[in-house]
């Protein structure tokens, strides 16, 4: 038996997080190839410290890009807003160590003859989608992205300059019953430009983007609020801490609400399962919540290098199922062709959409009119409720 009344807790961090500033940087140039090549391979992770950035990986792609690499970098640095001491896009280091794709790998996922386009990897992905937010997103996690990015558009804007880019939130929601139904405690850490400023004069600039993020009923005089509780927080980003391309998996999915298969999904072309499949996961799973089929719905996907079809397709509806969960895995395999290249067909993943994914969540963002976000349409509902039988 499910328990129904609980405490959950996820957290997020901004663009200008370090890791975050790697999953940029490491999808910007992602988006470059794909944008030169649509074919392109990429794989690429970045390194980031102070005033230093370390870029590495293999590629197959136009050599302009590879040239361009060093300027795609500082055009990212730039876009999130830093120009510090320790850490500033015209004077950061920048090292370009990318390299030619290995053949073994190239020979494995290229279709060929009567072979198809296999895996690029082997490895399980999830998906994930439950009814606690109109998104279809466990509610943790999407008003943790909700706060920072309401954060980032006011520092954009010129509203409220004192803010940084390095900023990190944390929500932990009362379940009762099962659904979500108030915040029991919320943080906020967030870099600040004046350094004589205290907790609570943060807590002054910030609280107003916090309530404006989560329902109103939802705070009250019992919250538990802590904003900045180390005190000053002025050096953000790499110059303060080390960042690595693929280091917050779970903030990028579903705050530990689902399962995650391990890999990570910036620096990847769409060939890659670890990031095309966990989409896919996604699509099919908000496709079956909003089918009416179950409330909730985890769908494991699993393959292998070279190999072009999935070797398994598991569903569990966690109780809240109207059909049986082998009703839906016979549909899913009906309804989509799942591999590598009939997802990256069916979502329209190669193109140059990557980069927007970097920061806030890969998941619970509205689908755009040039395929940015194609995972999180529900276009599968009719053909869904078709299949079951």
């Amino acid at each position: 038996m499910p328990r129904s009344s609980y405490l959950f807790t996820s957290e997020s961090v901004s663009e200008g997080h370090p890791d975050k500033v790697c999953d940029r940087i490491s999808d910007s140039i992602v988006d470059a190839y794909l944008a030169a090549e649509p074919e392109a391979r990429v794989a690429c992770e970045t390194l980031t410290t102070t005033n230093r950035i370390v870029i590495a990986g293999e590629v197959r792609g136009p050599q302009a890009v590879f040239e361009d690499v060093p300027q795609l970098a500082r055009q990212a640095i730039r876009d999130i807003g830093y120009e510090q001491e320790g850490f500033h896009w015209q004077n950061a280091d920048v090292e370009n160590l990318l390299h030619d794709q290995s053949a073994d790998i190239a020979q494995g996922v290229d279709a060929s003859g009567n072979k198809d386009e296999g895996a690029g990897d082997q490895g399980i992905m999830f998906g994930y989608a439950c009814r606690e937010t109109p998104e279809l997103m466990p509610a943790p996690i999407f008003y943790a992205h909700r706060i920072l990015k309401l954060m980032a558009e006011a520092r954009r804007s010129g509203a409220e300059p004192v803010l940084g880019p390095d900023s990190k939130s944390q929500v932990t929601v009362a379940y009762a019953d099962g659904k979500p139904v108030k915040a029991t405690s919320i943080v906020v850490s967030t870099q600040h430009l004046d350094e004589s400023l205290t907790s609570d004069d943060v807590r002054g600039i910030v609280e107003p983007y916090v309530r404006e993020a989560l329902p109103t009923e939802w705070i009250n005089g019992t919250t538990d609020w802590h904003v900045n509780p180390t005190g000053k927080f002025v050096i953000g980003g790499p110059d303060g801490d080390c960042g690595l391309t693929g280091r917050k998996i779970i903030v990028d999915t579903y705050g530990g609400a689902a399962p995650h298969g391990g890999g990570a999904f910036s620096g990847k072309d769409p060939t890659k399962v670890d990031r095309s499949a966990a989409y896919a996961a996604r699509y099919l799973a908000k496709n079956v919540v909003s089918a009416g089929l179950a409330d909730r719905c985890t769908i494991q996907l699993s393959y292998a290098i070279g190999l072009a079809k999935p070797l398994s397709i598991y569903v569990n509806l966690h109780g809240t199922g109207k059909v049986d969960e082998e009703s839906i895995e016979r549909a899913l395999a009906e309804v989509m062709d799942l591999t590598p290249r009939g997802i990256r067909h069916h979502l329209g993943l190669n193109k140059p959409i990557y980069a927007r994914t970097a920061a806030y969540g890969h998941f619970g963002r509205p689908p755009e009119d040039d395929g940015g976000f194609s995972w999180e349409r529900v276009d599968l509902v009719d053909d869904l409720s078709a299949a079951i039988r």
